[in-house]
């Protein structure tokens, strides 16, 4: 196992037997990544309200969870979507939402240059861009890049399935390797040399088990 996927699934078991600096560890590890994706649903607005209703349901229903890390990632990630379109819903308003993406499906593996869109997109210089894709687009691109899930994670989180998430990836991907061409064509968008093959999704397996309600003040 990965040791940050291997430190995680540690601090969420420990999480559930009561420790509570084991529950900050959790947080302060997922938080950061689960910000980013209640953003590209309900905007810099309302991103912290939904954040906190989010982990104060995290919380509370945390000894109901039994997984690994990325587990944990994609169950967390489908509470806080739960919670945004509640959010947006009470406020009458909707995520915009992209076309059908099934047609591509059996695409097989990401071009270059969204490979090096995702590379950059992960130092968190161009968060600000997906703002531009597809509701669809931007979701499928923010959970297998920013959250750190795999195809089935995700697709789970969102309710489609794997090919159709693969391909809303792909699309969003090479639409942010555009943009980011274009504000830095020189192909050096904060100082990070692309590199090729990496797969976003190096999670391993592991196991966890119980816990109490926390508030978001003790986190």
């Amino acid at each position: 196992m990965l040791g940050d996927d291997a430190e995680l699934t540690a601090a969420v078991l420990a999480a559930q037997n009561g420790d509570e600096d084991a529950f900050r560890t959790v947080y302060r590890s997922v938080h950061p990544r689960l910000l980013g994706y209640i953003r590209t649903l309900v905007g810099d607005t309302d991103v912290e309200d939904v954040a906190s209703e989010s982990w104060l349901q995290i919380a509370r229903d945390l000894d109901r969870f039994s997984g690994d890390a990325d587990r944990f990632r994609g169950w967390a990630a489908r509470i806080a979507r739960n919670r945004a379109l509640d959010h947006l819903r009470m406020r009458g308003r909707r995520p915009a939402v992209g076309g059908d993406e099934t047609e591509l499906t059996d695409k097989p593996a990401l071009s270059d240059t969204a490979d090096e869109a995702m590379e950059a997109l992960a130092t968190g210089h161009t968060m600000n861009l997906i703002a531009q894709l597809p509701q669809d687009q931007a979701e499928a691109v923010v959970l297998r890049v920013v959250v750190g899930l795999d195809a089935k994670s995700a697709a789970d989180t969102l309710g489609k399935r794997p090919g159709a998430v693969r391909t809303a990836a792909h699309r969003g991907l090479k639409r942010l390797a555009e943009l980011l061409g274009a504000d830095d064509p020189a192909g050096q968008l904060g100082g990070v040399p692309p590199q090729r093959g990496r797969r976003p999704e190096a999670q391993a397996p592991g196991g966890v088990t119980q816990s109490r309600a926390r508030t978001q003040k003790d986190m």
